[in-house]
């Protein structure tokens, strides 16, 4: 029974990440922080010439200002996170509770993660001043997938340094 208390860990994150998506923008805006504590105007000249489309919206200095700009990319930054450590706690919850295999549970961390997102995306457009959008949840894909290849790499490393002290290799 006790092995199961693992599931609590992505369980909590989700309820993290839907009382995030939860919450209009305007409650998230971090650019007052970062303006008040912070002066960025001498990023400036480094990023001004970055300009880009996402989700029909021109993301440039001219158009958001720097804070504007550097918030776009924490926020952002922060889909890749959020979702790279949901695919992670997954994982974590199938290896200490089932027998499967790692990659099923690797595999399944993914898709769990992937329709997670999905639905995020879906409550955030009952959310006001939100808007769901598929690019996000590209991104999400992408933290889950960064999750994915770090497993594999770490599993592949201690499975390689265990075989070396045994002699076996």
């Amino acid at each position: 029974m006790r092995k199961y208390l693992y599931w609590l860990l992505p369980l909590g994150w989700m309820g993290v990440i839907f009382y995030s998506s939860h919450q209009p923008y305007e409650n998230q805006d971090i650019k007052p922080l970062l303006s008040n504590t912070v002066d960025l105007s001498f990023l400036e000249p480094f990023l001004g010439w970055i300009s880009f489309t996402y989700h029909n919206s021109v993301v440039s200095i001219n158009t958001h200002g720097v804070d504007g700009f550097i918030e776009f990319f924490m926020r952002k930054g922060a889909h890749v996170a959020v979702f790279f450590l949901l695919t992670s706690l997954f994982y974590v919850a199938f290896m200490k509770s089932t027998e499967i295999k790692v990659t099923t549970a690797v595999i399944i961390s993914f898709l769990l993660t992937v329709a997670y997102a999905i639905l995020d995306e879906v409550h955030q457009g009952f959310t006001p001043n939100r808007t769901p959008y598929a690019g996000d949840v590209i991104l999400d894909s992408f933290g889950a997938l960064i999750a994915v290849i770090l497993i594999l790499v770490i599993r592949y490393f201690r499975k390689k340094s265990a075989l070396k002290t045994t002699g076996n290799l």
